[in-house]
């Protein structure tokens, strides 16, 4: 005879799955936050004006800068089948290189026109690494977002370099996801304080740091849209250590605790290592979230954080989730956290934006999380939104941004607050 409690989390909740209309940003948004982290790197999108205009916004890179990523233009000839697009790639490839020798790493990204057209950048990317090699190795991925959002971007680069990579036979933790640096920091410092090595990083910083990987690898992921990198380095051997992300006090300490597990770090010292940083982390996150408690929040599907961040807000700040939509639902990455997320939202996945915005508007939730192109006239309506890139182009992970990451939810509320009290008056 067993005893059958009822589950307190959502891992069993269905899912609402919707095939519709969608509003998200296309894959090469992820350029913006690679190009800063890989520093050897140089991507190169193959693509129209469209696509260098959009990388220039988002990049805010001024014209005398010297940015690590460029557009080779597809022009109307290019499309139309008049000229050899492979050789003029060859050709802007060569001058690139013989312009920026610092390069060792060269990205061709797919777009939607090149892959309108049919532009084969996989072997363009084997020819050209038989061309440059050893002193450049090049890889391509697509960031069209015909089918992709922006998220999916850093994704897909990952993937491409995951069956390059130098096999290795050695135990040692790979922690996969593009961070900023200082928050990289901050995370092998807590490893390394408990003992644990050596510690792998996927992005690494240059060329000559890229990890090995086999049968002895296991890896954590930082970030909960990598599904691809993560099918890769399961088919190369690896073993995934599935854990809540890294957000906030909560998932910080349990993303740290699976790997003090299985690296064998004792209670006491996992305890003395976290003790001082998870202090902190609670007091900054208490201090930002005091207009979240007891307010509602929901999620339209954008960057893929949408589960952690809904058990973060949840769970460690108060609110109460309303509707959790995410673009894709990866169970084997997020079903940790739907483990913890509190009972009582619906968990959508997909989207037919039409359907969203009636159930949104009529759960009239206190904050809306979306992505640009919903916020501005969410707001004319009189609501408080979050802009979901803006979750990713900030320093949001570990127990040191945890008060910031509170602080990027309550700050619509504040700002909503100052209005009505001018209004008012």
């Amino acid at each position: 005879m067993s005893l059958d409690l009822p589950s307190t989390g959502c891992r069993s909740t269905p899912v609402l799955k919707e095939r519709g209309q969608r509003e998200v940003f296309c894959g090469l948004t992820g350029i913006i936050w690679l190009h800063r982290k890989m520093q050897d790197a140089f991507f190169l999108v193959v693509g129209s004006r469209t696509c260098a205009h959009l990388l220039q916004a988002a990049a805010g890179v001024m014209i005398f800068a010297e940015p690590r990523f460029g557009t080779a233009i597809l022009e109307e000839k290019d499309l139309a089948g008049l000229a050899d697009a492979n050789a003029e790639l060859d050709r802007e490839v060569a001058r690139l290189l013989a312009r920026r020798p610092d390069i060792k790493q060269l990205f061709l990204v797919g777009s939607c026109p090149s892959e309108v057209i049919k532009l084969d950048l996989a072997r363009a990317a084997e020819r050209l690494s038989s061309v440059h090699s050893p002193h450049v190795r090049v890889y391509n991925y697509s960031g069209s977002g015909i089918e992709t959002t922006f998220t999916q971007g850093e994704d897909a680069c990952l993937a491409a370099m995951v069956p390059t990579l130098p096999a290795s036979t050695a135990r040692e933790l790979l922690i996969v996801g593009a961070m900023p640096d200082v928050v990289e920091d901050q995370c092998l410092s807590l490893l390394t304080a408990m003992g644990i090595g050596p510690v792998r990083m996927l992005p690494a910083r240059r060329a000559g740091d890229l990890p090995a990987v086999g049968a002895n690898t296991v890896f954590a992921l930082v970030q909960p849209f990598l599904g691809d990198t993560h099918a890769a380095l399961t088919r190369r051997g690896a073993r995934h250590l599935a854990a809540p992300f890294p957000f906030g006090e909560e998932g910080t300490t349990a993303w740290l605790r699976a790997i003090a597990d299985e690296f064998g770090v004792s209670r006491d010292l996992f305890e003395q290592v976290t003790a001082a940083p998870r202090a902190r982390a609670l007091k900054a996150i208490a201090t930002q979230s005091q207009e979240l408690r007891g307010k509602s929040v929901f999620f339209f599907p954008d960057s893929q954080l949408e589960i952690p961040l809904a058990r973060f807000l949840t769970r460690e700040c108060g609110m109460t989730a309303i509707e959790v939509g995410t673009p894709y639902l990866h169970e084997g990455l997020v079903g940790p956290d739907l483990d913890l997320l509190p009972q009582g939202p619906v968990i959508s996945e997909g989207q037919d934006v039409e359907k969203q915005l009636d159930r949104q508007r009529a759960a009239r939730p206190d904050l809306t999380v979306c992505g640009l192109g919903l916020a501005n006239p969410l707001e004319a309506e009189g609501f408080s939104t979050k802009w979901a890139i803006e979750l990713v182009f900030t320093p949001v992970h570990f127990y040191e941004q945890a008060g910031d990451l509170a602080g990027l939810f309550s700050r619509p509320l504040r700002r909503r607050a100052l209005l009505n009290k001018e209004a008012a008056e």
